[in-house]
């Protein structure tokens, strides 16, 4: 069986793309460090605890493996704590990917598919951003995933090493089957904090910004069911192995919605209103960010099939109400 290295497997994403890997035929092996992932979501292959920071734990898993193909998800994610500790980032996510990639390469450089972000395009103000735009980066954490992917090139110039960059909008959602789920602590996504509100497991759900010039005044999102996005990474690793050119694709429902949009969404999932509070904008967030997603369509063959917002939002309050069974809240 193809093995695939899956680091940060244990994670929200990751371990919906392990659940996908499996089901195609592959064997993920996951390498984490279970700081923000859970040993629970690891289901469907083996779990090797590591840091990417210790070089020779890294080497040991790749060198007893030997994967076919990698998928590079470990990396820390929270843009606001980026901004106050860059150092954290710079320290875990680069020079945690160069660990990983120079271990690979004395493995025979295996392709890898790279989960990026939307946030190398910066304050962009297209309509939809395409992989063609100018990319700015404007904090620490989407300035260390665009290092990230300037340094994958460097390395496919050097080793041959091929790759492909997934640049990820809103992932959302939780698995259909209520197997694995989001579950962040702190938790700062907008579906399971407005959940938790619809819930009364918060005391309200906060609007950052209500004057920007959208519909309905709040900031328009994209939002990609996290069952979409590993989708995506199976096809992208198996082209790889097939032999496929380094690429990069965006990742996204390619459709927008605004923070009230959501807030109606979960309304209708929960049967409840949910307590909201008009907030002051939050530094350096847009006012529209959705994806145009022809290129990952044209290439990938892929499509979103789970990304209405409806569906988002009510496997979402599937997990979470699932969670809140068992840990008594």
């Amino acid at each position: 069986m193809t093995k695939i290295l899956v680091t940060g497997g244990a994670g929200y994403v990751g371990s919906h793309a392990c659940k996908a890997l499996a089901a195609a035929g592959y064997e993920p092996v996951v390498f984490d460090s279970l700081i923000a992932g859970h040993d629970w979501a690891v289901n469907w292959g083996p779990l090797e605890v590591g840091d990417l920071l210790d070089r020779d734990r890294i080497a040991a898993v790749v060198q007893e493996y030997r994967p076919e193909g990698v998928i590079h998800f470990a990396s820390f994610a929270y843009v606001g704590e980026s901004v106050t500790n860059p150092g954290k980032y710079w320290r875990n996510n680069v020079t945690g990917a160069i660990n990983l990639l120079d271990e690979l390469v004395a493995c025979g450089a295996p392709p890898i598919v790279f989960s990026s972000s939307c946030t190398v395009y910066g304050m962009s103000d297209a309509d939809y951003l395409s992989e063609t735009l100018p990319i700015a980066p404007i904090n620490p954490y989407g300035n260390t995933k665009r290092a990230i992917e300037i340094m994958l090139s460097d390395y496919e110039v050097a080793t041959g090493m091929r790759h492909t960059i997934l640049r990820y909008f809103n992932a959302a959602g939780c698995d259909a089957e209520g197997e694995i789920g989001e579950d962040h602590d702190p938790e700062t996504h907008l579906i399971p904090l407005a959940l938790a509100a619809a819930a009364k497991d918060r005391d309200r759900l906060s609007i950052f910004g209500t004057d920007y010039p959208t519909t309905d005044g709040t900031c328009i999102r994209d939002y990609i069911h996290v069952t979409d996005l590993a989708d995506a990474h199976v096809r992208a690793v198996g082209q790889l192995l097939e032999g496929a050119k380094s690429n990069v694709f965006n990742l996204g429902a390619g459709e927008g919605y605004s923070v009230r949009d959501v807030v109606d969404a979960v309304g209708r999932a929960v049967g409840a209103d949910l307590p909201v509070q008009d907030a002051d904008r939050r530094a350096g967030d847009p006012a529209r960010l959705v994806a145009d997603i022809s290129h990952a369509r044209d290439v990938l063959g892929w499509s979103p099939e789970h990304s209405s917002l409806d569906n988002i939002v009510t496997t979402a309050w599937n997990w979470y109400r699932s969670r809140r069974q068992i840990v008594g809240a």
